[in-house]
Parts: structure tokens; C-alpha cells; sequence
């Protein structure tokens, strides 16, 4: 009975599963619901964000976001870089830690902690897409979207009591879009001061952990935990607007921000050669320190004159008084044709002993090289007293930014006056109608300076700087500007036309203390200027 009784059993099981495979095929087949309705389909132009990212998340950021660039050169660079790269990270990164190990362990009675191996593996990092912001002021920002998925192996060994104990990184993920900030630029290698990071989103970071070869991350719950935890430490410090920030140069030392005054006067000159055929000469003096970009000041004229008097004085900003000297052409005015060069010569400033007036007289030479016969032959002498008077140490700028707003005006600086700093960074879309050669001058009370010239550019840059010592705060007073071009030929028809102009009223300077704006030239079509303004005061 019981043989009987399984010989039915499954015999039932096969008719049972016949049964309802052949039913099931034909349910499948001929009751299909009736209220599926046809896909829609979209252009993928027509789409959001949000639904892309959804349809294609491995799509490079700068296909889906059109204000990020393309870089692939630098993935490129990272995959034939990166095996040296990971030596030199590592490294470095094994010099950082190990005082900071060294000084840590006997707080917690630990032997000693040690990197068995390191090694950032053979994926180097890749970027998907760069955003690059342009701003008014000295920097460069830019925002990387950085996407790691890494083979690392960082094995750290850990001894105490005896006993050893081994931690392992490894399958390290980073997914972050920082934004880095190079500020201020400046004119040294490696052209900026600064590195600030910021993070503008919580990063997505994964790895694994093993302790004594069994896997941490396995255990319920504590993956989750240690994936937030290092989102809120790392957000907790570098999510913008906190950054983080790395110097690399000083920024004083970089820029040769101004360490002292030179004070010159120009006594009188004697025995001078005589250079009209008709007369006596008509001279003058014009000075200039060397690494200086300013404008050469000059004495006046003395008519006919070849034992001239002037007693004039005149303030030089000092930047460096180690390399710079100061430069004394002595010239025979014309009223037609180019200025004759009577003499020059040069004092090194690091031949002036600070706060000290030197009263010295100089030979005209016909140049400084002391292998040319024709200095032999006499030319007159100038006299001159100079008193270098260097900054105090609390008057000079300690940082870029109290550079930008702290730094105070010399101590020879008249009582209640002040030294109005005009810097003409660039321009941009000037255009002239015959040359495009463009320079600028700056006009303030009479006094006019005047900026280098760039051949054939319609968006020049010059970062150049001038100086203006004042009496009283220039409240009710306009500064000209006018960008202008000079034919770079002979230029008979058109030897010079004007790009535009701007009238900047001073008011505002002399209550902010600075500003730094972008002005849109007058007389010209799409024209704009750079001005950086500042008021100093003792």
C-alpha cells in the first residue's frame, strides 16, 4: 500500500506541474492587460538635469553641464604621470605623518605605528569637467568635478603590549567637486600666494577596511555610520564657504610690495658741455629708479644754463633697496626734434645708509660701462643729496589682503594728507580706427602718468602702478583716464587717436579706502577699463 501510494504521489506532482506550466503559457499568451499605453519619447535636448542624470550617470559632466570645459589633457597627463606621482605622494605623505605619529603614540601606550605598505594603486584620478570663474580681483577660481575610483593598498601596523596589529585600506571611492582658488596672483613663479579649497558639496567617499584581515565594513550598521561620519568631519571643515588654506609664496615678498621712501633733491649741476651751436644748453634731469615701471620724474628746464640751480625734491617709492638704484640722465631741452643726452650716471641704493642724508657729486658719463673710452671725456658733474628712509615694521603689509587695505602711507607724507595709489590692471574690446596700440595715461591735478604701450591688442593688460603724495584727501577732485593709441610706424596722418576715457570721482576711495571696478569707456562702442583705486594714510 505504501509502494502504491508514492507511485501516485509522483505521478500526480508530474500531471500537477504539466498542468500548470501549459496553463500559465496560455494566460501569458492570450489575456495581455489592456491599459499599457505607448512610451513617450523625448528628444534628450528636451530633458532636465535631474532626469539625465537619472538616464546616463556615467556621462562626463561637461556634456550634461555646458559651463564645464573639457579636460582631458589632464586626465591624459594623470595616466602617464601617475606611477611617479604615487611614489612622490607617498612620500611625502609618510614624511607628514611620521613626526605626527611619533608625537601622538605615547599618549595612548603604543608602542610604535608604522605604513608596512603604501600605495595609492594604478587608477590614478580622473576629472569630469572643469568650471573656470573670472572676477574682478588677482585669482583664479576654478571648479573640478573629481571622480576616484581607486585600487589602493595602505597597510598600517600597530605594536603595543607586545602584540601586533595590522589595519588595511582598500577599493577607496572619492566622488567630490571642490573649488580651488589661486589668490592673489602675482608676478613670481609659480604666480600665485595661496591655495584655498573648498568644498561645495558633501563628498561621496567609500572604501574598505580590514582589521587582521576580516572586513569591518561587513558588519551591519557600521558601514553606513562610517560612510556619514567622514561626510559630516570632512563637511564639518572644508564645505564653503570654509576653505582651506595652503601658502606657497609671501605675498609681500612676491609682489615687492613698497619698503621705503627714497628722498632725492636735485641740487645743481656744473661744467656742463655745451650742445646748441647758437647758445648755451637749456638743461634738465630726469630720474628714475631701475625695476621701476613709473614714469621718470624730471626737474624743470634752465634756459641757457650750464651751471645750473634747481634745489628741487622729489619722493621714489622703494621696493627693493638691495637690487634697485637710482638713474639721473641729465638732458639739453629742444623745442623741435628729440632732447639731447647730456650725462648720466647711477647710485646704487644699497650704498645709502638708511635715515642718513648723503650729499654727492656725481660725473657725467656717457654710459656705465666702465670699459668705454669715451667716459673719459668730461662731461660735468651733478650734485644730489639722497636720504633713503625705510618703512617701519608696523607699517608694513604682513599679508595680501592688509596689503590691500591696511598698508599706511610713509611718515614724509604731509599731516592730514595721504598717497592716492591708482593701478591700471587691463582693458578690454578697445578698438581704434586706424591702429589699435593702446596705452593709458592717468591725469590727476595737472600731473600726468602714462602706462607702456601693447602692439595690436584689443584687450591689453598692464598691472601697472602709480603714485600720488597729496596734502589733503582729494575729496572734491576727478581722476582722468583715457586709454589712447599710437601708430607704431612713421603715423604722419594718424599718429595717435583715443580709445575711449572715464571721469572716476574720488569721493568714493577716500571713504572705502579702496575699490576695484570695471568702467565702461566713453567714446567707446564696447570699451571697458580695470581701475583699482586706494587712499593711504598714516
Amino acid at each position: 500500500m505504501g509502494f502504491l501510494s508514492t507511485i501516485l504521489g509522483l505521478c500526480g506532482f508530474g500531471v500537477g506541474i504539466s498542468a500548470g506550466l501549459v496553463i500559465g503559457y496560455y494566460l501569458f499568451i492570450f489575456f495581455q492587460p489592456s491599459d499599457v499605453k505607448d512610451p513617450e519619447i523625448r528628444p534628450l535636448v528636451e530633458q532636465d538635469s535631474e532626469t539625465l542624470q537619472r538616464m546616463l550617470p556615467e556621462i562626463p559632466f561637461w556634456v550634461k553641464n555646458p559651463n564645464y570645459d573639457r579636460v582631458d589633457w589632464i586626465n591624459k597627463f594623470l595616466e602617464y604621470m601617475w606611477p611617479y606621482l604615487d611614489k612622490a605622494i607617498c612620500t611625502t605623505a609618510k614624511n607628514i605623518a611620521k613626526p605626527i605619529i611619533e608625537e601622538q603614540i605615547p599618549k595612548y601606550k603604543i608602542d610604535a605605528v608604522e605604513f608596512e605598505k603604501l600605495t595609492l594603486g594604478s587608477l590614478p584620478p580622473t576629472f569630469q569637467g572643469m568650471k573656470v570663474y573670472v572676477t574682478e580681483e588677482k585669482e583664479l577660481i576654478m571648479e573640478p568635478l573629481i571622480k576616484w575610483a581607486a585600487n589602493p593598498d595602505v597597510t598600517l601596523a600597530v605594536k603595543a603590549f607586545g602584540l601586533k596589529a595590522t589595519v588595511q585600506v582598500v577599493d577607496l571611492q572619492v566622488f567630490a567637486l571642490p573649488r580651488i582658488t589661486l589668490k592673489p596672483l602675482v608676478p613670481s613663479f609659480p604666480c600665485f600666494a595661496n591655495i584655498f579649497v573648498s568644498l561645495m558639496e558633501k563628498p561621496h567617499v567609500d572604501f574598505g577596511l580590514k582589521l587582521i584581515g576580516a572586513d569591518l565594513m561587513s558588519i551591519p550598521g557600521l558601514y553606513r555610520f562610517v560612510q556619514e561620519l567622514i561626510k559630516d568631519q570632512v563637511a564639518n571643515m572644508y564645505l564653503w564657504p570654509k576653505t582651506l588654506q595652503v601658502p606657497v609664496l609671501d605675498p609681500s615678498k612676491a609682489f615687492k610690495r613698497p619698503v621705503g621712501i627714497l628722498h632725492v633733491k636735485v641740487i645743481r649741476a656744473m661744467k656742463l658741455n655745451k650742445k646748441d651751436l647758437l647758445g648755451a644748453s637749456d638743461p634738465y634731469v630726469k630720474l628714475k629708479l631701475t625695476e621701476d615701471k613709473l614714469t621718470s620724474k624730471k626737474t624743470t628746464v634752465k634756459r641757457k644754463n650750464l651751471n645750473p640751480e634747481w634745489n628741487e625734491e622729489f619722493d621714489m617709492i622703494v621696493k627693493d633697496p638691495q637690487t634697485q638704484a637710482l638713474e639721473l640722465n641729465v638732458y639739453d631741452w629742444e623745442q623741435v626734434g628729440k632732447h639731447d643726452k647730456m650725462g648720466m650716471n647711477v647710485v646704487p641704493l644699497k650704498e645709502l645708509t638708511p635715515d642718513e642724508p648723503k650729499v654727492m657729486t656725481l660725473d657725467l658719463l656717457r654710459n656705465m660701462d666702465l670699459n668705454d673710452v669715451r667716459n673719459e671725456k668730461s662731461r660735468g658733474q651733478i650734485v644730489v643729496e639722497l636720504t633713503y628712509k625705510p618703512f617701519k615694521e608696523d607699517e608694513m603689509p604682513k599679508s595680501f589682503d592688509e596689503s590691500k587695505t591696511l598698508q599706511k602711507a610713509p611718515d614724509t607724507t604731509p599731516d592730514g594728507g595721504g598717497v592716492l595709489v591708482v593701478i591700471v590692471h587691463e582693458a578690454q574690446d578697445v578698438e581704434g580706427k586706424h591702429h589699435t596700440n593702446p596705452y593709458v595715461t592717468v591725469l590727476f591735478r595737472g600731473e600726468k602718468k602714462k602706462t607702456k604701450h601693447v602692439k595690436k591688442n584689443r584687450d591689453p593688460r598692464w598691472e601697472e602702478e602709480f603714485s600720488f603724495i597729496l596734502d589733503e584727501p582729494p575729496v572734491n577732485d576727478k581722476l582722468h583716464v583715457e586709454v589712447l593709441s599710437s601708430s607704431s610706424g612713421i603715423g604722419l596722418l594718424h599718429p595717435k587717436e583715443t580709445l575711449g576715457y572715464i571721469d572716476i570721482n574720488l569721493s568714493d576711495v577716500i571713504n572705502n579706502k579702496r575699490i576695484n571696478e570695471r568702467y565702461h569707456l566713453i567714446d567707446s562702442k564696447n570699451g571697458r577699463i580695470q581701475i583699482e583705486l586706494q587712499w593711504r594714510t598714516k
